[in-house]
């Protein structure tokens, strides 16, 4: 593993490390008063969905070791709202079109996104969750959605694709009560996918894991997830042609014939030299 790279995309808030010959991106939430997210957060996501479509990088680890003055841990508190005294309400409105599209930027990230909850997840937090491909958290986690107790909804993916991850009853349950719910109940609705005992475990298992995608074929992991959830709720043969026309970018890309050729080196634990990642 190289010596991480610092900040590779020129963030100003959000720490970035590059690692596993700079093919897994680490994302570590450290910035404000809790890892609130505002304007200059919104700034730094945004370069980083840029440098990663831009780069050979697999995958990407968000964690935060984060304590606040009391030592509760934080992950992400929620959205900044105390940027927003003194807007009106037409910046207020164009602010959070803005984080909706950050965040389904986000999404479309190409490559494998792991998050590491240790901590608060309110809000932005949570909504946060929608746009990673797997979740892991420690028992100190807590997630919600108290938007509706301010006079607001959950404007950045908890009223509109929550629901898909968790269902429609508990995603009414979250945004409509307000209630918290722990890391034990977010793994039983299927908003987080495992639960460890401790953020080092839980880093360790997301870096596992960033790992074992950082040997895979840029353009195929790409090409594997524009397809798998682009076929979400689309007719059936609308999913057949996506997942043809991905298996032929790969194939177009010259990664199909290389990993035949290294069929011998790859069972043996070898990573070929894969091509650059082809465009879309």
């Amino acid at each position: 593993m190289h010596a991480p790279a610092d900040r590779p995309f020129g963030t100003t808030l959000l720490r970035t490390s590059l690692h596993a010959e700079g093919r897994v991106l680490q994302i570590e939430l450290d910035h404000g008063r809790a890892n609130e997210m505002g304007s200059a957060a919104l700034d730094d996501w945004e370069r980083i969905t840029q440098g990663v479509a831009c780069s050979e990088i697999c995958a990407v680890v968000t964690t935060s070791s984060r304590r606040s003055p009391k030592g509760t841990p934080l992950f992400v508190s929620g959205a900044d709202v105390t940027e927003r005294v003194g807007w009106t309400d037409a910046q207020v409105k164009t602010h959070v079109r803005r984080q909706r599209r950050v965040l389904a930027d986000l999404r479309a990230l190409p490559a494998f996104h792991v998050a590491v909850v240790h901590g608060v997840a309110l809000g932005w937090g949570t909504e946060l969750l929608i746009c990673c491909d797997y979740k892991l958290c420690t028992p100190e986690a807590r997630f919600g959605l108290p938007e509706t107790g301010l006079g607001i909804l959950p404007g950045a993916g908890g009223s509109s694709e929550l629901w898909a991850l968790i269902g429609p009853a508990q995603a009414l349950r979250l945004g409509m009560t307000g209630e918290q719910i722990g890391a034990e109940e977010a793994l039983r609705i299927g908003l987080v996918q495992e639960q460890h005992a401790d953020l080092a475990t839980a880093n360790a298992r997301a870096h596992a894991l960033a790992a074992l995608a950082a040997t895979r074929s840029p353009t195929a992991l790409a090409a594997f997830k524009e397809a798998l959830l682009g076929s979400v709720g689309a007719p059936g043969l609308e999913r057949s042609e996506r997942e043809a026309r991905a298996y032929e970018r790969c194939v177009d890309s010259g990664d199909a014939a290389r990993g035949r050729a290294a069929f011998k080196q790859i069972q043996e634990g070898q990573t070929p030299a894969w091509g650059p990642r082809a465009p879309r």
